[in-house]
């Protein structure tokens, strides 16, 4: 903290944003977040990138990676199955809202709770398992659920229309960007809350301690079930705003690949931290999508070779996350603390 902060209540000391510096960068970030879509067609005519979607999917996305976040990188239990659990929320958003007439916000509400649902009996296992053991029976979950999905949906697919709201229709890109924003930052806000409580205190201590927080009273299998919830609605929550956002879901779209890929965002953001999330997906998604710039350039050179780069972007990302796991243990959060520490103390920084 800078020299001379002193805080005088417990309050000031737990406050999200505590300076003033702080909290101005903030709010310039906000503005610019909001105001994004007003220049998103000029670095489209820079790159040939849909830049306008891609952030779009990157919203969706912090989502549901804040909420295996929760499950992973607060309460330590490692899960392969999200992917299934964000179809569900799609799938059961999509149905309600285009066969029983659902609001689009009772539906996606509805997609996250089922999902939770889910979650919560895929979770039981985690009171006699843990680590390999659980992600093991967490990748079985992916299997099944998928599996049963495409058995009730024959297609395998679900047409959406519009989300709508009170007559507002969210029917243009610029719209379905705000609205998915808005969940994603509302989505950051509650975990930033959550693991300032009574309950988050709780899902850290049986991370680092699970016999030690027993003993101490905690209930190991009321908070692995907990967080199983919590993580699994916001997943579901996100599955939702992917079916509006898309106007359409299959089960193609959230395999086993989308599992691990979320459990790639919050390893290279940083387990255990809010902002972890953030910098995983952000840095990951500009990833995935700046290495088509050389991909396209490098197919028009050689084009007798197109088949084998065209695996490029996904050789990097594995790449990627290898490096991240023995350089860089703690993610782009622990990075970027290290950074805004230097220059705090600089030039005095020894």
């Amino acid at each position: 903290m800078p020299c001379g902060l002193f805080f005088e209540t417990y309050e000031k000391d737990e406050a999200i944003f505590q300076t003033t510096f702080l909290r101005v960068a903030m709010a310039a970030f906000a503005v610019l977040l909001l105001a994004f879509p007003f220049f998103s067609d000029w670095l489209s005519g820079l790159t040939n990138l849909y830049w306008l979607g891609i952030m779009t999917h990157i919203c969706i996305f912090v989502l549901g990676a804040q909420g295996l976040n929760l499950l992973t990188g607060f309460t330590g239990q490692i899960s392969l199955g999200h992917g299934a659990f964000m179809a569900v929320g799609a799938f059961t958003a999509g149905v309600l809202h285009m066969d029983l007439g659902w609001n689009f916000l009772l539906a996606i509400l509805a997609g996250g709770l089922m999902a939770a649902a889910l979650g919560m009996i895929f979770g039981v296992p985690s009171l006699r398992l843990r680590g390999l053991y659980l992600a093991i029976a967490t990748l079985a979950a992916q299997i099944i659920i998928i599996w049963l999905l495409r058995g009730v949906f024959e297609a395998g697919a679900v047409e959406v229309s519009d989300a709508t709201l009170f007559g507002f229709s969210f029917d243009t890109d610029q719209r379905k960007y705000y609205l998915c924003l808005f969940f994603a930052a509302l989505g950051t806000l509650y975990l930033k809350n959550l693991m300032r409580t009574r309950t988050g205190r709780a899902f850290v201590a049986v991370r680092d301690r699970y016999l030690s927080a027993e003993v101490i009273g905690v209930n190991l299998f009321k908070y692995r079930i907990l967080s199983f919830g919590i993580s699994s609605f916001m997943v579901g929550l996100a599955g939702g705003l992917w079916a509006f956002t898309e106007n359409a879901v299959t089960d193609e779209a959230f395999g086993v690949a989308l599992s691990v890929k979320y459990l790639a965002y919050i390893i290279v953001g940083g387990l255990g931290q809010v902002t972890g999330a953030i910098f995983g997906v952000t840095f990951l998604e500009l990833l995935h999508w700046l290495l088509e710039v050389p991909t396209d350039a490098l197919s028009r050179i050689f084009p007798n070779i197109f088949e084998k780069l065209a695996s490029l972007r996904e050789i990097v990302f594995g790449l990627i996350v290898i490096v991240f796991l023995i350089c860089e243990p703690d993610g782009l959060s622990a990075r970027w603390r290290t950074i805004r520490s230097y220059w705090k103390l600089w030039p005095f920084s020894y």
